[in-house]
């Protein structure tokens, strides 16, 4: 792993290993050339103008004030402004890079001029230095992501060998640098101005949602030509910046290269006249239940469980992670871009609420139906049973499931084309799901059906062509649609 000293100014540089350095290591600009520098730490602080500080919560601020006790020396280069983000295994924090204007900041692949023209930022101020007034200067922000020490040492370097190797691509996070101190590591990204998905998902009309999904398809395209499975894709890891129309993937802590987790070859990698013959010979098909379904299973299982990576978020992980799939493949990132656009067609968000796998594929089988959730199981090598009496056999289509959800009475063209990515983003079969370059050229992005509508609310009577279209209102604890059979009245 990288480490640096406290020492004086100066020193705050990245000292790497034998065994990191071997790994393609970064070139980070925190350890410039011999006289690329421009000023030292203390005429930096010499410099230092007032600033408007966001509203922090006092909690957020002793967490603050305690990174910066226990890291000497980050205060000196960075100047924390708030937390952003909090996860199982990090924290995130927005900072002002107190020496940006200092270094080659080749990092820099949003275009700083373009974003300071979309967030403005607060009105300057000005001081008085010396008798003289002095503009304030203006702020270049990072992101910072302080990792738990908890984490594995070696998912830590992992997740930096991989945004190093992404450096560059399109739509995804650069790492800027990563210092460590004792226990603590601490990566160092740019921070993306971006509006909270909460709001986006329910004023986003289809125009909106193509350039949500195309920038990240694109990022996913990106990753994916490396071979990179990310696991955790999510709205909360995809920053996207509505002005931009641009957003980035972020948070690499679940990735993983293809194949470097497969233990044995699963059975949906065979043909499928080999996965036949094993569903045929195996003793379930020779000794079949005769009430149709099993009547439980060993209290006392001596077989070997099966061991796969369950890696992501709760309703948003693909159905061969569900199935314990030994092979994973990129397209297990695809089926959670699907549930991010099944989230914005259907207008719920989370759309998938499931407490653990086993609800996960009920909410799942009661859209396919049991007899595709068995084809899709026993494509694994599993058996999938149920006595739940409301699945049915066969399921619903998405253009139903659609208008149950969002509570409309029919869909529009543009909604249609969308819902025919749906369709391939979403098939219970990783074979036959889109990968991010098909999905870039399907229809929706290619050849854009342009009759969109506003969802709910009252009418635009300044445009009849976008007339927000009629929805039916919920009644106190009613959640009841105008179809009887919607799966979502309750």
């Amino acid at each position: 792993m990288s480490a640096f000293r406290a020492a004086p100014p100066g020193v705050f540089e990245l000292q790497r290993s034998s065994s990191f350095q071997a790994s393609k290591a970064p070139a980070h600009r925190y350890a410039p050339e011999e006289g690329q520098r421009k000023a030292s730490n203390s005429e930096v602080r010499e410099t230092e103008y007032d600033y408007e500080d966001e509203e922090v919560d006092e909690s957020v601020r002793e967490d603050m004030t305690k990174l910066e006790d226990t890291f000497p020396g980050i205060s000196e280069r960075f100047r924390l402004v708030n937390r952003i983000g909090e996860g199982t295994f990090s924290t995130v924090y927005k900072a002002e890079d107190l020496l940006y204007d200092h270094y080659d900041n080749d990092w820099d692949i949003f275009g700083q001029a373009q974003q300071k023209e979309a967030w403005v930022s607060p009105p300057s101020k000005r001081r008085r230095v010396n008798g003289e007034q002095t503009a304030r200067r203006n702020c270049r922000y990072v992101a910072l992501k302080k990792i738990y020490v908890t984490s594995s040492p070696i998912r830590i370097q992992n997740e930096l060998e991989l945004l190093h190797d992404l450096r560059g691509c399109r739509a995804v996070c650069p790492l800027i640098t990563a210092f460590r101190y004792q226990d603590q590591v601490v990566a160092v990204l740019p921070y993306f101005p971006h509006t909270d998905f909460r709001i986006q998902y329910r004023t986003f009309m289809v125009a909106d949602m193509r350039h949500y999904l195309r920038s990240l398809l694109t990022a996913l395209q990106s990753v994916h030509e490396h071979d990179i499975l990310h696991r955790d894709i999510k709205p909360t890891n995809f920053l996207y910046n509505p002005e931009l129309k641009e957003g980035v993937l972020v948070d690499f802590g679940l990735a993983e290269r293809q194949g470097s987790e497969y233990t044995s070859a699963c059975l949906c990698t065979h043909q499928s006249y080999v996965r036949r013959s094993r569903i045929v010979s195996s003793h379930y098909s020779k000794n079949p239940p005769s009430s149709g379904l099993s009547a439980g299973y060993p209290k006392n299982d001596s077989r070997p469980s099966r061991r796969a990576n369950r890696a992501g978020t709760r309703g948003f992980r693909a159905p061969e992670v569900l199935f314990k799939c030994t092979s994973q493949t990129t397209k297990i990132d695809m089926w959670s871009v699907g549930v991010i656009l099944l989230t914005l067609l259907g207008r719920r968000f989370p759309f998938f609420n499931s407490a653990d796998d086993i609800d996960a594929m009920i909410e799942m089988s009661s859209i396919f139906g049991i007899r595709r959730m068995k084809a899709a199981s026993a494509m694994h090598g599993q058996i999938f049973e149920t006595n739940i009496p409301t699945i049915g056999e066969k399921g619903y289509s998405w253009e139903k499931l659609i208008k149950w959800s969002s509570c409309v009475e029919d869909l529009t063209e543009s909604e249609l084309q969308a819902t025919r990515l749906l369709s391939g983003l979403m098939e219970l079969d990783p074979n036959k799901r889109f990968s991010a370059e098909e999905a870039l050229q399907h229809e929706f992005f290619t050849n854009p059906v342009h009759h969109d509508v506003k969802w709910g609310g009252n009418p635009d009577s300044a445009d009849s062509a976008r007339t927000m279209r009629p929805w039916k209102k919920k009644k106190k604890m009613k959640l009841r649609c105008y179809d009887d059979q919607c799966p979502y009245n309750v």
